[in-house]
């Protein structure tokens, strides 16, 4: 099939001319002009074009969500004209094939941008049209397996015992370096730009969309300018067991709180902990205070009271606060009665446990966990009408895991916990982290090629994010400062790392957007800062976000560059970010229960 169809570089020559003197889509967006800009056999090692594969048509007038959610780069009712191109590669002798979407935005529009979205759950983004809000093109990827219409999870593995690691290395990392290989070769000669000519590449994502712009940064990084990466679901075995955790410390204590206990212990530390950074507004800004300063013990015998409802199980990344995601195979809505009471010590005991993270039966630490004030979403038990009882509630997120990706069977969730201790979930992290080492842990640390071909990075995090843990971040941009930069002086390997990446945590944020909970701020034109970063050279010091809800609604405030902390002055609208080690010291973390380093 791929020796059919010959194309004599004079021929092909002709029309990339014929496409530079091109000033409308029509005369662009044709078969002919992408095959002919198709990059050619063997100058990509290990791919193979089709170009009897290709098909290209003109949308006009289509409406588009404009890049990531929260995004003010476009509205419902802008419109944009493009050519939407389909273009197939197979791998040098796998005989498999990759369909990829492109989206080129019309000539007049055309930025000369490459944008890749990231998806979530475990899905990749569908969606080549999120750069045309930026005058960018875009693209999409089949990833080999379809993920079109499958997530990942779903093509995991071929039967029980069995792992489909192409699915795995395509998800993980290489479909999405592949699509970004062939898109700017490709949209040079589609828009008859010269070899040499720059195409400024971004990527933009949140959740596992975060991870595959860190997967991205960490294998390909000389192929990208400028990357935003949210929440990023990375050091993928520790965090989807972690999701099991909060299940193990309810059957280990053997007490399954009502939820509105959890909500009630939840608000109130949200209650207490607010002032301590300054100022009162609903929002702990400074979790860390709070870690520092307050004691759950006093909310024993605090009444709570929730009327009777319909309630959800989450899948993957799927916060009750944030952003949709996919919701995982597994999760289910059920009724909860009217419930009322006092917190009561076991209560409390629960929460204590799960913020301070898993350890083994030695005492050694295992993995961190969410920030004190947090929604303890994972703990949220299940109502049985028969029993008229409150029971152990599993969540998918980390019970698929477990199943497929630990244990290899084709299972959707776990069924039990019996004979599992805090110790098995340290075998199980353990597992997938060797197993997945090279594909879905994601935590390279020596970002170098990135760095040296002019890479920038912005990441951010909710800092009360109760899907992935907001210290998870921290520890990774520690990580990657000790490797990197470690010979520095602390300024020293500061002011490095600022001037190509920089990490933000979003006060009170949960997972991926705001927080109803802690009507805070949340990051509104990151696209637009990156552009510039990358573009004009302005370089952020702190990042633009706006109160979405709330007394403050509106309100702008310039997040603080991590480590540096906010402090609000005297309850006013105005705060400072400072140093304070102590506070730094509370996410600093160590895992001595495992043999291999856990960056």
């Amino acid at each position: 099939m791929l020796n059919m169809h010959r194309y004599s570089y004079t021929a092909l020559a002709a029309l990339v001319a014929a496409a530079a003197q091109a000033k409308s889509l029509a005369d662009i967006c044709t078969v002919a002009n992408v095959q002919a800009a198709l990059p050619a056999n063997g100058t990509l090692l290990g791919i193979n074009l089709i170009p009897a594969a290709v098909t290209a048509n003109s949308i006009y007038n289509a409406t588009t969500g404009g890049g990531m959610p929260m995004s003010t780069a476009s509205s419902s009712s802008t419109t944009y004209d493009y050519c939407n191109v389909t273009v197939t590669y197979t791998h040098s002798g796998r005989g498999d094939e990759v369909v990829v979407k492109y989206a080129f935005p019309s000539p007049s529009r055309f930025q000369n941008r490459f944008y890749v979205a990231g998806g979530g759950g475990f899905s990749l983004s569908s969606d080549a049209t999120g750069g045309l809000a930026y005058d960018a093109a875009g693209g999409a990827t089949s990833a080999g397996y379809d993920a079109f219409s499958n997530s990942y999870d779903q093509v995991a593995l071929y039967g029980n015992g069995s792992i489909n690691w192409d699915a795995t290395y395509m998800f993980s990392y290489q479909a999405l370096g592949e699509m970004t290989k062939i898109a700017k070769p490709l949209t040079r000669a589609f828009y008859g730009l010269d070899d040499d000519a720059k195409i400024y590449t971004y990527y933009e994502g949140c959740s596992d969309g975060g991870r595959e712009g860190m997967s991205q940064v960490q294998r390909w990084g000389e192929e990208y300018d400028g990357v935003i990466a949210g929440a990023p679901a990375f050091r993928f075995a520790q965090q989807q067991v972690h999701h099991v955790f909060s299940s193990a410390v309810e059957q280990t204590l053997d007490y399954y709180p009502l939820p509105c206990e959890l909500a009630k212990i939840v608000n109130a530390t949200i209650a207490a902990c607010d002032p301590l950074d300054g100022r009162t507004d609903g929002v702990v800004s400074r979790t860390d205070l709070c870690k520092l300063n307050f004691n759950l013990n006093s909310i024993i015998g605090e009444p709570y009271y929730c009327a009777a409802e319909n309630s959800t199980s989450l899948g993957f990344a799927f916060s009750k606060r944030g952003i949709a995601q996919r919701q995982a195979q597994g999760s289910s809505t059920s009724y909860q009665p009217e419930q009322n009471g006092t917190v009561a010590a076991e209560g409390v005991a629960v929460a204590q446990a799960i913020y301070n993270g898993l350890h083994n039966s030695k005492g050694q630490r295992a993995y961190l966990s969410w920030q004190v004030a947090s929604e303890l979403s994972d703990a949220t038990t299940e109502y049985n009408s028969d029993s008229d009882s409150w029971e152990l509630s599993i969540p998918s997120t980390g019970g698929e895991y477990v199943t497929k990706f630990v244990q290899l069977l084709d299972l959707d969730n776990l069924s039990d916990l019996n004979n599992v201790t805090y110790d098995t979930l340290v075998d199980w992290m353990n597992t997938g982290m060797i197993r997945y080492m090279d594909s879905l842990q994601t935590t390279v640390p020596d970002l170098t090629p990135f760095q040296s071909s002019g890479g920038k990075l912005l990441h951010y995090h909710g800092e009360s994010d109760p899907s992935i843990p907001a210290a998870s971040s921290v520890h990774y941009w520690q990580a990657v400062r000790s490797v990197m930069y470690g010979h520095l002086s602390p300024k020293e390997s500061r002011d490095a790392l600022e001037d190509w990446y920089q990490f933000y945590l979003v006060p009170g944020a949960a997972h991926c957007g705001a927080n109803s909970l802690q009507p805070g701020p949340y990051p509104q034109n990151n696209m637009e800062t990156m552009i510039g970063w990358v573009e004009n050279g302005t370089k952020p010091s702190r990042l633009n976000a706006t109160v979405s809800s709330g007394a403050y609604g509106g309100e702008t405030q310039m997040l603080c560059q991590w480590p540096t902390r906010p402090l609000w002055r005297s309850n006013s609208s105005d705060f400072d970010c400072v140093d304070d080690d102590k506070s730094i010291d509370s996410w600093t973390y160590e895992f001595p229960a495992f043999k291999l380093p856990v960056y």
